[in-house]
This record gives C-alpha cells, structure tokens and sequence, in this order.
C-alpha cells in the first residue's frame, strides 16, 4: 500500500503498523510545524521555542554534513534512517532521486510534509532487514547519518556491523559510496563531561559501554576495523566540527585543524554537562601533538566500492 503526500511517495509494504523509535511527543509538534510553516520559518521557531529537538530535527545545519558531497542530478541515493528527514530534501536537490529507509511513520509524514513538493523522493517504512531483501535497485551513494551505531539493535548477526556493511555493499552501484557520520566514543567532548548522546550517562563510551546494549558507537581504531573486516578496501575519514549533528567544519587528513581553531565547545543543547577542563587548550595540545583524528567528537567516513 502507498500513500502521496504531495509529491512524496511513502511505500508501507513492510511497516509494520508500530512505529519502533520515537522521540516522543515532540514529534507531533514536529509534524504541526512541518503542516503550517515554510522551512524559512523554521530558525524563528527554534529561536522561540527553545527546544532541542526542534534544532535536531530542523535547523538548516544539519546539512552541512551531506551539502559539500560532489552527488549531481544523475545519481540515485538510498537514505538509511531517514528519520524527520533533516536532510533528504538537500539529498533530493542534488540528486536524481532518493529512497529512503524509516521505521517510523510519523517521522515518515514529518519528512513527507517539509518535502512535499519535491518528486524524487520515496520513503519506504519498515526495518532495513526487511525491507532490503526486496530491493533489486543499486545506487550511487548509501547514507548511514547516525544510524550505523543502532547495528546491534536492528541487524540479527553475531556481528551485526560488519554484516550491515557487507549488506550495505550489495546494493552499490560499481562506483558506489557510503557515507556514515557518527559520534567518536573517545571524543574530546566526553572527557570533558559532557554525557554520552544516546545514554545519557557521563563517561559510559569512554568506558568501553559497560553498561549499555542495542546502541555503541566506536573509535578511529576499531570503526578502521569493521570497515575493513567488511570489505571496504577504501575509504576516507573526514572530521566534522563541533560534531556531525550541527558541524560548522568539517577538517580532513588533508587539512587538519591549527591551534586555536576549535573555540566552539559548548554547544551541548541536549542535555546537561560537567565542565573537567578548558577544552580549546586541550585541543591545541591535541593539535600540537598531532593526535585530534583520535579525538575529534565525531566521524563522517566515505566508503568506497573495490574488489572484496
């Protein structure tokens, strides 16, 4: 069964009627904003209502994460997690069409709604697992924008990383790229008391998540080895700053941050947090000794299809 809203189609072959991940009420106010006010509107209503969701989910900054990617209008991408659709509309703007994967549909209609007159979206509901078996389309760029982490909840493998990549690869164009961005659980940010973004629990990454199950993100170190364990054989990591949700920067291997340049360090919108020490000196010190790869709050990774 389909539904248009608009433009937009949301395909609900495989949803299956219950909605597994919510952020609760918020949603709804979500979808009232999304009904009633155009996207220009969208930073006056952050500014008014204060609430971090509204900026997760609307602000035009999230995009900075995909808007520097060379996709071009003859290129397909499948989305992942597509969620209240923070950035499939600048997806479907560079590209020639997007499909998207969600397992919410009132995240489903949000998206839909804020979307409604672009053509070339379509949104399938339902679990990846499911939903992938049936998709006989290969694509130019795969995006995981904090959905890789969720893996152990959602892909039934006794390793469901490396498994969800090696799925992932099958549905590759020859040239085909995946794109993941996703917290570095030894960030900076961590150390210096901020809590961990899906737990709530201060230091709980940087302890090796002792005490958590169904979601993890990773180091440099250990994403290197699921990605190669996975078949990649290339692949890119870039550094997005303050962190992949709002980055203002984004610095490479390439071009790595100077001293002083990182000053923007308490932007923790979400929740509270305990402040350990000065992070922009302990940044330069990071910097100096060449080490902020290791640190850096977050990873967006290009992952490129070769010979497994």
């Amino acid at each position: 069964m389909n539904e248009k809203i608009g433009n937009v189609i949301l395909n609900y072959t495989h949803y299956s009627g219950v909605d597994l991940y919510s952020d609760g009420d918020v949603e709804d106010e979500l979808l009232e904003i999304v009904q009633n006010y155009k996207e220009e509107d969208f930073n006056r209503i952050i500014a008014e209502r204060k609430k971090w969701a509204l900026i997760y989910h609307l602000s035009h900054i999230r995009t900075n994460i995909i808007e520097w990617l060379p996709i071009n209008k003859e290129e397909t991408v499948l989305e992942i997690g597509s969620g209240c659709g923070a950035i499939t509309g600048t997806l479907a703007n560079k590209a020639k069409k997007v499909t998207c994967i969600e397992l919410s549909k009132k995240r489903s209609l949000v998206n839909a709604y804020r979307n409604v007159e672009k053509d070339n979206i379509e949104i399938l509901l339902g679990n990846f697992e499911d939903i992938e078996k049936n998709i006989d389309e290969k694509y130019d760029f795969i995006t995981l924008i904090g959905v890789f982490e969720y893996g152990e909840l959602y892909i039934s493998s006794e390793k469901p990383y490396e498994t969800f990549f090696k799925t992932i690869y099958k549905h590759l164009n020859e040239n085909g790229k995946v794109i993941v961005a996703i917290e570095n659980k030894l960030g900076l940010k961590y150390w210096a008391g901020c809590q961990e973004d899906h737990v709530g629990r201060y230091f709980e990454g940087i302890e090796g998540y002792t005490d958590t199950h169904g979601v993890k993100t990773f180091s440099k170190k250990e994403l290197e080895e699921i990605i190669q364990n996975s078949g990649f054989k290339n692949y890119k990591f870039y550094y997005p700053y303050p962190d992949y949700k709002l980055p203002t920067n984004i610095f490479s291997d390439s071009y790595l941050p100077k001293e002083g340049e990182l000053n923007n360090n308490m932007r923790n919108f979400d929740k509270e947090r305990i402040i350990m020490f000065d992070e922009t000196k302990v940044y330069n010190m990071i910097i100096k000794e060449g080490l902020f790869p290791i640190y850096s709050n977050s990873y967006l990774v290009t992952l490129e299809k070769g010979r497994q």
